[in-house]
């Protein structure tokens, strides 16, 4: 399958820096966004309630291109692997063409149990729908 549209947007001026340009803390914010929607769509739902959650362990984010004030932005996710409590996914930033790739997030998220504050495996559902999600 491939990747899953998770985020779309603008990047208004009051989002950049004094060199008109996105600033990191926005592209991680955005990036944040587009991980919810897909842990959602791969059957996370989570309520205020659970004792189980996420805890991102590591992002590594690829800058391409600049993204100027202005510019219609588009995210596309998908899973990279799955391990025995995590997740590697990869969110990639671009024009609404597709076009400019302007950033690629690669991030790992353990499945997390709040209380004993330790990871817990994934569910069999999750790996599952992972399977369907994965990119080359």
């Amino acid at each position: 399958m491939p990747m899953i549209e998770t985020y779309r947007g603008v990047a208004f001026p009051w989002l950049c820096d004094q060199m008109g340009h996105l600033t990191t803390f926005r592209y991680v914010e955005m990036f944040d966004v587009a991980s919810y929607h897909l842990m959602h769509a791969l059957g996370d739902r989570p309520t205020r309630h659970t004792e189980l959650g996420w805890a991102d362990v590591n992002h590594s984010i690829d800058y391409k291109a600049e993204v100027a004030i202005g510019a219609l932005l588009l995210i596309r996710s998908g899973v990279v692997r799955t391990g025995r409590s995590s997740i590697v996914t990869q969110h990639v930033m671009t024009g609404p063409d597709g076009e400019v790739e302007h950033a690629v997030l690669t991030a790992t998220t353990v499945r997390f149990d709040l209380v004993a504050r330790k990871s817990v495996p994934l569910p069999d559902y999750f790996l599952t729908s992972c399977e369907a999600y994965l990119v080359a």
